[in-house]
Formats: C-alpha cells, sequence, structure tokens
C-alpha cells in the first residue's frame, strides 16, 4: 500500500531508521505505525535497537518536589556520555520522568523486577476473580495473563502511559529519546516518597493533583 509522507518522517522521529527503511517497514505492516516500528526493530534497524546494547554510566539524578513538600522523587537516568548529559533535550526528559513518577506512582521499574511471590499473589487473586465470574476454566489461564498485563501496566514505570502522551509507554518515549539524541539511555533507578506514607492519616490524592499540574 501507498504511505504517506507524513507517516514515514513520524516513524523516522520515532525509530532513528532511515527513510527508505521506514517506507518498506511501513508498506509492510499496512501503515501500521506501531508494527512497523517494531519491524524495525527485529530487523535491527531502529536506531534504539543499535544502541541498547551500549554501556550507559553518566547521565544524571533529578529530583522532583511536588507543590508543598507533599511528594518527592529520585531518578537516576544514564547516558552513555556527559556531553549528552548535559543536552537540554535529555534534561527535559529526565524532568518529566521524575514528574510522571510523582504522578504514576510506579513500583517497579520493569516486569521482571516484581517479586515472585507478589506476582504468585496477584495470579493467585485473578485466577479467583475468573472463577467467580463464571469463566470456564479451559481459558481462565489466557484470562488471568491478560489481566497481569494490566497490573504490569499500572505498576511497572516502563510500561505505564507517559502522563504528558498517554497514548505511548514511557518505554516508548524513552526509545523516541535514544533515537533523536543519538546514543543509549537508561532509566536506571528510582525512589518515591509520599508524606506520611504508611500512617494513618486523612486520604489525600496527591497523584491527582501533581496530574493536574500537568495538564495545566
Amino acid at each position: 500500500m501507498a504511505v504517506s509522507a507524513a507517516s514515514v518522517k513520524e516513524l523516522r522521529e520515532k525509530t532513528g531508521a532511515g527513510m527508505l527503511d521506514c517506507k518498506k517497514a511501513l508498506e509492510e505492516a499496512n501503515g501500521d505505525l506501531t508494527k512497523a516500528a517494531e519491524i524495525l526493530r527485529e530487523k535491527g534497524l531502529s536506531a534504539a535497537a543499535n544502541k541498547a546494547g551500549r554501556v550507559a554510566t553518566e547521565g544524571m539524578i533529578e529530583s522532583y518536589i511536588h507543590a508543598g513538600g507533599k511528594i518527592g522523587v529520585l531518578v537516576e537516568v544514564n547516558s552513555e556520555t556527559d556531553f549528552v548529559a548535559k543536552n537540554e533535550q535529555f534534561r527535559t526528559f529526565v524532568r518529566d520522568v521524575a514528574l510522571h513518577i510523582a504522578a504514576s506512582n510506579p513500583k517497579f521499574l520493569r516486569r521482571d523486577e516484581v517479586p515472585q511471590e507478589a506476582l504468585d499473589k496477584e495470579r493467585e487473586i485473578l485466577t479467583n476473580q475468573a472463577l467467580n465470574e463464571g469463566k470456564p476454566e479451559k481459558i481462565v489461564e489466557k484470562i488471568v495473563e491478560g489481566r497481569l498485563a494490566k497490573y504490569y501496566e499500572e505498576y511497572c514505570l516502563l510500561e505505564q502511559p507517559f502522563v504528558k502522551d498517554p497514548d505511548k509507554t514511557v518505554e516508548e518515549v524513552l526509545k523516541e529519546n535514544i533515537a533523536t539524541i543519538g546514543e543509549n539511555l537508561s532509566i536506571r533507578r528510582f525512589v518515591r516518597f509520599e508524606l506520611g506514607e504508611g500512617l494513618e492519616k486523612k486520604q489525600e490524592n496527591f497523584a491527582e493533583e501533581v496530574m493536574s499540574q500537568v495538564k495545566l
């Protein structure tokens, strides 16, 4: 099928791959940008894919304190060189990640960090839910796997919808920055503090307050 120049340009900006490769991938994917990006990664043509194995030990630690000091975040994002660590696009991305963590409250960086005990417990709960809903036992496992994907999306930073662009995940935004900046970038670790967390207190939704600021 014919693909538009705008779609080719968007895919190139997202993946860093060559124009011709982007055009061929879009044709193969019938114009589907997400599928085309996957095709490029599978073929090793995505700039993000090519850079992913390179060591990133520079970067910066960013802090974000919600107005009034109710929520605090520290996040470490690595780059390959100190030069890129001083790049305004990189620093903006890191600040956005810190704000995202404050608003979305992820518990883990990626799904392989979820403790097996927590995963087993969640699987048990989801299995019982499906059975209580009267789902046939033969499809319960498939239903549970689908719902586990939602669990990862809720609690794993890289799989969460990005607060500034919910149509993309944090990982997709990370890869776009890898492609445009030209170096491997890595969100290494983070910590989020909420005032009075773990203590009995009046219920307040600080995360909603942060989200309201994002949308201003």
